[in-house]
């Protein structure tokens, strides 16, 4: 049975990572019914950012060369570590669990929000692999970040998460849909771009749908 973990990101209540993320979902789950799904709001719910504890679990790990999610328990042997896996336990357990990682998140300061990465840094072990699964990403900008544009070298939202999956975990079926131009719908001076916003939106639905039936 295929599993879907969906992860928001944003600030916003309302957002378009949210609309975007929310669209592949219930198609997803339209298309699966008898899938699971997993939610989990990384801003209105915030995972810790990792401590020492975290990077000691994470030092045994690595100097046993355990590679197995499933063993990564045997690392605790101290009271922190143990409340360290208190709050990593839960979290990996939903990320093995999935066949598809779906996030939505927005572009903050040309990359991603604290909270994506908090829970980024959390499940991330040496040498972890989770190859086989699918990652969609669902993003939103307040510029243009799209191949060609004058922006294009200050995008490390999506090279940041293409690299990270790719070169953590190992996984090679990753794809981004992007809307572009946010700023658009609130910045007077860029009201002339408002055409533009809702084209890169609209085709940003259209894109999302697809993934979620493939």
């Amino acid at each position: 049975m295929s599993h879907l973990l969906h992860l928001d990101a944003s600030a916003r209540r309302r957002s378009i990572s949210r609309e975007l993320s929310a669209a592949f979902a219930r198609a997803w789950r339209t298309a699966h019914p008898d899938g699971g799904y997993t939610y989990r709001d990384l801003a209105a719910d915030p995972v810790p950012h990792i401590g020492e504890a975290w990077t000691e679990l994470c030092d045994h790990v690595l100097a046993h060369g355990i590679t197995d999610v499933g063993r990564y328990r045997e690392a605790v042997r101290t009271p922190g570590q143990e409340e360290a896996w208190a709050v990593l336990a839960p979290l990996l357990d939903e990320l093995v669990a999935a066949d598809v990682v779906l996030i939505g998140t927005p572009m903050y300061n040309y990359s991603v929000p604290s909270a994506l990465k908090a829970w980024l840094d959390q499940v991330t072990f040496p040498k972890m692999s989770l190859s086989g699964r699918r990652f969609v990403v669902a993003g939103a900008r307040g510029g243009a970040y799209g191949p060609g544009t004058p922006r294009e070298p200050f995008d490390h939202q999506e090279r940041y998460l293409r690299d990270f999956f790719k070169g953590h975990f190992g996984v090679e079926d990753v794809a981004f849909v992007h809307a572009e131009l946010a700023n658009a719908l609130i910045d007077p001076a860029l009201a002339h771009l408002r055409d533009a916003q809702d084209a890169s939106r609209a085709e940003a639905r259209v894109r999302i749908l697809a993934e979620a039936r493939r």
